[in-house]
């Protein structure tokens, strides 16, 4: 009789080497590992190999990311997404690319479930599981942080390689590098260990080593360096004059930033499950991307178009953070993001010195900024007339001089309603 197969997110580290051979003896199933390149680079060597011996029957190892950057960065970054001020979403915005290819393995192999490392304490198992409700509902999602008899197998660290090295799972425990690492082509975040502690200086010499994809801002060249970035309806198409595609913009983006130490971002964010956590990210070509887009935005989009957009940010952020990337709600907003950027197009100048993103420039042969309307010399055009601002003034004034009367009304009569509404009762 054929056993049942689960599909397994597969990182190749302690966590998910054990729950492979855990999966494997618990429910007596075949193992399918996946993993997603989707910018990891060094960290996917040999993970074939190492899925294999730990006893997966088959292992997909599946170069997602063209697609991550044009079906998922590039949408985001159009919506101006920021989550909480501060945070480019480089996470929250993987899993659901992740997940989604989960599902399609899954029924192109006939699998019954798929699984997951993420804790019970996390945003990822919200992700992971969401996006799974929402493209393949009759896939079981087995989740074994969140099952008493696995926390109780694996109470720490220590029971976890106990139980590799019973059964030979080659793995590498280091207690050098004492904090957690989620690398990919938009961003590499860190958290747990010693980042627990929200006093922990991470920007401290001591600490640069913990960095892979920036130097810090004090070791960066003391020379600026300029770059240019050309948008076609909201996405970046060539950077300094070439052509590229929506992956080459960001590992380009990437180069540039990490050289000039761009895009470190030291945080405490408010996870979805409901608890505050402590997180610090690299995102070098992010920073600039996202500096450069809302400089070409300022130049071409409508005033009240761009309002509106704004004003859905938190909402979209949040959207994407908490793991509703497929939901309606999302994919309503991002028709509106769509048509919000159809003449955001024209060229971007940086600065990029020292961690910052400088303006340093920008042009668009659909620009709605008119000099010869906005100069404060002599209107050319006579579009302006200046006297207009008069009554434009007085009728925006109209209600803030009717509520400061009926406040002064109020203060002479020590509270009492105005006497002219004291008669109408």
């Amino acid at each position: 009789m054929a056993k049942n197969k689960i599909v397994l997110a597969y990182s190749g580290g302690l966590d998910t080497s054990v729950i492979l051979a855990w999966l494997k003896e618990t429910y007596d199933a075949e193992i399918i590992a996946f993993t997603a390149d989707i910018g990891q680079k060094e960290e996917l060597d040999g993970l074939e190999e190492k899925a294999l011996s730990t006893g997966a029957s088959k292992v997909y190892i599946d170069d997602l990311r063209e697609e991550f950057a044009r079906d998922f960065i590039y949408p985001m970054f159009q919506s101006g997404a920021l989550y909480e001020g501060q945070y480019l979403l480089g996470t929250s915005i993987a899993r659901p690319l992740i997940a989604k290819r989960m599902v399609e393995i899954a029924r192109k192999e006939g699998a019954v479930a798929i699984a997951h490392g993420a804790t019970g304490k996390g945003n990822d198992q919200v992700r992971f599981e969401l996006t799974a409700a929402a493209l393949a509902p009759e896939l079981e999602v087995i989740a074994p942080w969140r099952l008493e008899e696995f926390r109780e197998q694996f109470p720490g660290r220590a029971e976890m390689i106990a139980y590799a090295e019973k059964h030979g799972i080659p793995v590498q425990a280091s207690a050098s590098k004492p904090y957690s690492m989620d690398r990919n082509l938009l961003h590499i975040s860190f958290e747990s260990g010693m980042l627990e502690d929200p006093w922990f200086d991470a920007s401290s010499e001591e600490n640069e080593g913990m960095y892979v994809l920036s130097v810090s801002p004090e070791r960066a060249p003391d020379a600026a360096e300029y770059a240019e970035l050309e948008f076609e309806r909201g996405d970046c198409v060539a950077v300094n004059g070439v052509k590229l595609d929506p992956l080459q913009v960001m590992e380009k983006l990437n180069e540039l930033g990490g050289k000039h130490g761009i895009g470190r971002v030291d945080m405490v964010e408010n996870r979805f499950v409901g608890m505050k956590s402590r997180g610090v990210y690299e995102t070098p070509g992010g920073a600039i991307l996202f500096a450069a887009h809302r400089r070409m935005e300022s130049l071409t989009m409508d005033r009240d178009v761009m309002h509106l957009r704004d004003s859905l940010i938190s909402k979209y952020s949040q959207l994407v953070y908490n793991g509703f990337w497929f939901a309606p709600e999302r994919l309503a907003l991002q028709a509106l993001v769509t048509e919000s950027q159809k003449n955001v197009t024209g060229t971007v100048r940086v600065k990029l010195y020292k961690g910052n993103v400088i303006a340093a420039g920008v042009k668009s042969p659909v620009s709605l900024y008119n000099p010869d309307i906005a100069t404060m010399e002599a209107d050319p055009t006579q579009a302006y007339n200046q006297g207009d601002a008069a009554g434009f003034i007085r009728l925006n004034a109209l209600r803030l001089k009717v509520a400061s009367g009926v406040e002064q009304n109020a203060s002479q009569t020590g509270g009492a309603a105005p006497k002219q509404l004291q008669e109408q009762k």
